[in-house]
């Protein structure tokens, strides 16, 4: 059976970020579902709830289960929502977890700054546009630039769902994962915060930096991301070639 990809979008933006690597995946012959979370891309309208982001996440991957072992990917906040899912009591039925820019808990100090940041941005005219169209066109090679806001920008949804993440318990999750996992990073990324307590909390995870390389790795660097996408896949045949039974909820190898 073919493994199955399940793509999680990160605060503000959509599926649409994920296209470089839903069409490197889909030249591989390997299906991968972008879901949109309430209030954002498709489901703008909708209020964000936990709820609901819980259930889009379970969705998705008990429909893809149903074709194949799943490798469930997400990003900042669709990581950290992921992360809480993955590490659940009763374990969903996925074969790996790949984590991007996520490492850190959303509380305290960090969390205050970033709302403030973010509420300040949003106050600006063209609710900050014209710096987030800079710092993409800075940033981000011409072929995924515009990725992240093809499905539109959820300003109404961020500050509700920073809010809501405040409580998520992401270190005791992290401790219960029980699938391969690896943890993402962009050099320079702001959320490699709690990077090390990640790690201590699951010692057999793989943390994987990308040189050069900000929050947004997935579309700085998508050939990098797209090799530890293809690294999870491989690794994730190998564990079913030798058990076809296994999906993924025994301990991490």
């Amino acid at each position: 059976m073919t493994v199955q990809v399940v793509l999680v979008h990160g605060i503000r933006t959509s599926a649409s970020m994920w296209r470089a690597q839903v069409e490197t995946l889909a030249a591989r012959g390997i299906t991968a579902t972008a879901v949109d979370l309430p209030g954002h891309g498709t489901r703008m309208a909708e209020t964000f709830t936990l709820a609901e982001a819980f259930a889009t996440i379970d969705r998705a991957v008990r429909t893809a289960a149903e074709r194949g072992p799943v490798l469930l990917v997400g990003h900042s906040m669709g990581g950290l929502l992921c992360t809480e899912y993955a590490g659940a009591i009763d374990p969903p039925p996925i074969a790996g977890f790949v984590a991007a820019s996520c490492t850190s808990i959303p509380r305290g100090v960090g969390l205050r700054t970033y709302r403030a940041l973010a509420r300040t941005v949003d106050a600006l005219p063209d609710r900050g546009m014209w710096m987030t169209k800079r710092m993409l066109a800075a940033t981000l090679p011409e072929e995924t630039r515009a990725d992240f806001g093809a499905g539109g920008y959820a300003f109404d949804t961020q500050d509700l769902a920073l809010s809501l993440l405040a409580t998520l318990d992401v270190a005791g999750a992290v401790a219960r994962i029980r699938v391969p996992l690896w943890f993402v990073n962009g050099q320079y990324d702001q959320l490699r915060l709690h990077e090390r307590l990640f790690t201590r909390l699951a010692p057999r995870a793989e943390l994987i930096v990308v040189p050069r390389t900000s929050h947004l790795v997935t579309a700085m660097r998508p050939a990098a991301f797209d090799a530890v996408l293809a690294l999870a896949i491989a690794t994730i045949d190998a564990r079913h070639a030798s058990d076809p039974q296994d999906h993924g909820v025994s301990a991490q190898t």
